[in-house]
C-alpha cells in the first residue's frame, strides 16, 4: 500500500487520517499539530518537518482551513514543493478557491507531480463514518490511483473534471447548503413564532417534498439548540465568498448566495463564528 502523508488534523483531518489508518495505509503526520499524538497512537508516524514528511510518503494529502494555508504549506518556509519529488501525488482535500487549485495543478506538474483537488461534503459525522462525498478534478491516471485511497474516506466519489472541477463543484455545493440552512432557519422561526410544535412540523415534513438532510439533521439540531461545531459557520462564509468570487469571474449574479453570505458574516461579527452553520437560527430568533 502507498504511503501517506497527511497534513490538517482538524474537525475533519483527524478522523479522515485515522481512517486510513484503520484501513491499512502507512500514515506520516506533523508532530507539530494537536492532534499528532491521538493519531500517533492508533498507529501513525511523527515527522517533525514538511521535508522529513514529504522524503517518506508516496502521496500527502492537505486538509486545510483555507487557500492561504494550503500555500503556505505548499510554498512557505519548509515549505513541501520544494521537498516533493516526480512521481509522487499530491491531493488537496480542503475547500479552496478553484482558480488557486488550478494553479498548484500546474506548479505540480512543472515537477512531474500529479495533483487532485478533492473537497469533501458530509461534515464531521462523513468524516467519522468514511461516508464523505468527494468531488474531484485532475487528470484520470492520477484519480484512479487515488481511487483507493478516497474509498477508505468516503463513499460518494466522483471525478467530475479537469484541474479545479472538484473546487467548483463543491462551491455550488456550499450554495446549496447556505441557502437551505437558511430556509429551514426562517421556517423554523416562523412556526416557533406561531406557537407550532417544531418536533412534529420537522417529523410531517421529513414525509414531504421538503425533506432533506438539512432539514433532518439541522432541524434537528435547532430544536435541541444544539451548535457545537460540525461545521464552522466561519468556514461556510469563506466558502460562500469564494462562491461569489467564483460567480463574479464567470459573470454569473449569486443573489440568494450572497445574501447567506450576508448573514454568515453578521454571525461571525457577532462572535459566533466557531458555532455550527445551522446557528443561522439564532440571528432570526434575536
Amino acid at each position: 500500500m502507498e504511503k501517506i502523508g497527511f497534513i490538517g488534523l482538524g474537525i475533519m483531518g483527524k478522523p479522515m487520517a485515522l481512517n486510513l489508518l484503520k484501513a491499512g495505509y502507512p500514515v506520516q503526520v506533523l508532530s507539530s499539530s494537536h492532534a499528532a499524538n491521538e493519531v500517533n497512537l492508533a498507529g501513525a508516524s511523527l515527522c517533525s518537518s514538511k521535508k522529513e514528511l514529504a522524503a517518506a510518503v508516496d502521496i500527502i494529502i492537505t486538509m486545510l482551513p483555507d487557500s492561504p494555508e494550503v500555500e503556505m504549506v505548499l510554498n512557505g518556509p519548509d515549505g513541501l514543493l520544494a521537498a516533493m519529488r516526480a512521481g509522487q501525488l499530491f491531493i488537496d482535500m480542503s475547500t479552496i478557491s478553484p482558480l488557486v487549485a488550478k494553479n498548484i495543478y500546474t506548479q505540480m506538474q512543472e515537477q512531474g507531480i500529479e495533483a487532485l483537488d478533492a473537497p469533501v461534503s458530509g461534515g464531521q459525522v462523513g468524516a467519522e463514518a468514511a461516508t464523505l462525498s468527494i468531488m474531484v478534478g485532475g487528470g484520470a491516471e492520477a484519480f484512479a490511483r487515488a481511487l483507493p485511497v478516497f474509498q477508505a474516506m468516503g463513499k460518494n466519489i466522483v471525478h467530475i473534471g479537469e484541474a479545479g472541477a472538484g473546487q467548483i463543484t463543491k462551491a455550488c455545493n456550499q450554495m446549496i447548503v447556505g441557502m437551505t440552512i437558511q430556509a429551514v432557519a426562517e421556517a423554523f422561526t416562523l412556526a416557533d413564532k406561531a406557537g407550532v410544535d417544531l418536533e412534529k412540523m420537522r417529523e410531517v415534513l421529513l414525509g414531504g417534498f421538503a425533506q432533506s438532510r438539512i432539514l433532518d439533521l439541522h432541524g434537528k439540531r435547532i430544536i435541541e439548540r444544539n451548535f457545537k461545531p460540525g461545521f464552522k459557520i466561519k468556514l461556510h462564509k469563506k466558502d460562500l465568498d469564494i462562491a461569489l468570487a467564483t460567480g463574479a469571474e464567470f459573470e454569473v449574479a449569486l443573489e440568494g448566495t450572497a445574501q447567506v453570505a450576508a448573514q454568515m458574516k453578521k454571525a461571525v461579527d457577532l462572535g459566533n463564528g466557531e458555532l455550527d452553520h445551522s446557528s443561522l437560527f439564532l440571528l432570526l430568533e434575536d
